[in-house]
């Protein structure tokens, strides 16, 4: 259900919103609609996704017991040896 809102803003803040909210093909309602909604959403950054999620997003099989760091590690190596 949508519901009206009046905002007291900036003139030039208000005139830079709706040239932003056209070029991206947008309403200035949405655009603010889409923005709160982003900050106020509650997430939860305490938690770090497992390597199976992961897989599942890739549609790569990842080891449980692969180690990131050696694996971070070979491939700075490669980029280092890569741009010398």
């Amino acid at each position: 259900m949508d519901s009206k809102l009046t905002l007291k803003l900036n003139e030039n803040v208000i005139e830079r919103a709706k040239n932003y909210a056209s070029s991206k093909k947008v309403s200035l309602s949405r655009l603010i609609e889409n923005y709160l909604d982003s900050i106020t959403r509650e997430q939860n950054d305490d938690f770090e996704i497992s390597p199976f999620v992961k897989s599942i997003s890739s549609g790569k099989s990842v080891p449980v017991d692969l180690d990131w760091k050696a694996l971070r590690d070979d491939y700075i190596e490669n980029l280092d040896k890569k741009h010398q």
